[in-house]
């Protein structure tokens, strides 16, 4: 709570407010105070933190499509991806594979522990192209101009602000980046968001909808399928 602020302008207005009260003139409306950013905020759901291993589920490759995936976001030898919300890292060592050596994926979390699991599976698996970058709730702390291609894979409905994360994103982009997000529609708190609301927040946050793959991810129980690029 904020320590409230005495100033002699404001013993003066004071004095006024009383002084209509004895003369029986009307007092001045207070002005309405306007919502904060937070309060204007959608609801998001809390971000998973039990067992990762649980995200590597038989077929889920076959069920995502997740070639064509990479594909429609242009990943391919050389590109520099992120994975926001990498949690186990499922999409990051696929990512990881296609760029090739010559290429490099940063995994993004908030949850230090996912980021323990990311670092601990590319030295299982070899792969030396791989950054794991500690996110917060409204930044991914990317480096500039760094990304060529973006995922957020059953994330975009835990963001803890949403337009704010996005915004912050775009620094990142290289020019040309495109950025996709995979999601189910929900209310925001049970792990998923409405499509229309997911565009309206990212086209605010100065994106461009470039293209709907829905037909790619409802095998996988997922709704939609996004690709922005920033204006």
């Amino acid at each position: 709570m904020k320590r409230l602020r005495v100033s002699w302008h404001g013993i003066a207005v004071g004095v006024l407010c009383v002084a209509s009260l004895v003369t029986g003139a009307a007092p001045t409306a207070r002005a309405q105070t306007a919502p904060t950013t937070q309060e204007q905020q959608r609801k998001t759901s809390t971000p998973y933190t039990g067992d990762l291993s649980i995200f590597d589920y038989p077929d889920r490759d076959k069920k995502l499509h997740i070639n064509q995936v990479m594909d429609l976001l242009g990943i391919d030898a050389g590109k520099s991806v992120a994975d926001i919300g990498a949690g186990s890292g499922w999409f990051t060592v696929r990512a990881a594979q296609r760029v090739t050596p010559t290429g490099k994926v940063y995994a993004v979390d908030i949850n230090p522990e996912a980021i323990r699991y990311v670092q601990e599976r590319a030295q299982k698996e070899k792969l030396t192209n791989i950054t794991t970058v500690l996110g917060t709730g409204d930044n991914p702390r990317l480096p500039p101009d760094s990304a060529d291609a973006v995922l957020l894979l059953k994330t975009y409905h835990e963001v803890a602000k949403p337009v704010e994360l996005m915004r912050n994103l775009r620094v990142a982009l290289k020019t040309g980046a495109r950025v996709g997000i995979i999601d189910r529609n929900g209310n925001g708190e049970n792990h998923g968001v409405q499509k229309n609301v997911a565009i309206q927040e990212v086209e605010s946050a100065g994106y461009r909808l470039l293209g709907e793959h829905d037909e790619l991810v409802k095998d996988d129980r997922m709704d939609y399928f996004l690709i922005f690029v920033a204006k």
